[in-house]
């Protein structure tokens, strides 16, 4: 799993880096030579898609999304283990949800044909990112649902911003 961990954060780290280049390069353009590309905003778009889609599934892995467990952490052990278990079943469900929706999506438009606005891509291409990063991300679900039923965790893994800015604080104090 250490190969698609690093692909995650290349994917991610590549796309922003690309975005901010084709970015700078248009502005560069527009600006001093009053010119410019006409597919750079819809490029970056694309780009912009590819990062989201794969950094949801990273934000599982890594335990950054944002959840909100203050009453979660007041319960005893056992509990919180259920608790978690279902609330990851359920993610799996929304996330089954959005997985078939976004196939049957991508799916149709590949079945049209329309390409994007002004690049000769067909839109289904890019589309895929949808469905692709969705299974990715009920992928990491599916670890932490293992985790939790194994042992090796008794609870979400959820960004804690209280316990980072009290760790922030206490840093600016000490310095």
């Amino acid at each position: 799993m250490k190969i698609l961990d690093r692909l995650e954060e290349w994917i991610i780290s590549l796309m922003l880096l690309a975005m901010t280049g084709l970015t700078f390069v248009q502005v560069v353009m527009r600006y001093v030579f009053n010119s410019g590309l006409t597919w750079a905003m819809e490029l970056t778009t694309v780009f912009f898609a590819i990062m989201i889609f794969v950094g949801v599934s990273y934000g599982v892995r890594v335990g950054s999304h944002i959840g909100v467990d203050a009453l979660v952490k007041l319960l005893p052990a056992g509990k919180r283990k259920f608790f978690g278990v279902l609330a990851v079943v359920l993610c799996l469900v929304y996330v089954g949800f959005v997985l078939v929706g976004s196939m049957e999506y991508v799916l149709k438009m590949r079945q049209v044909g329309i390409e994007l606005e002004d690049m000769p891509i067909e839109r289904w291409w890019v589309l895929a990112v949808m469905p692709l990063g969705m299974a990715l991300t009920g992928f990491r679900f599916l670890q932490i649902l293992y985790d939790l039923l194994s042992g090796r965790a008794d609870s979400l893994r959820l960004a804690d911003e209280a316990a980072e800015a009290m760790g922030l604080k206490a840093k600016e104090d000490t310095v």
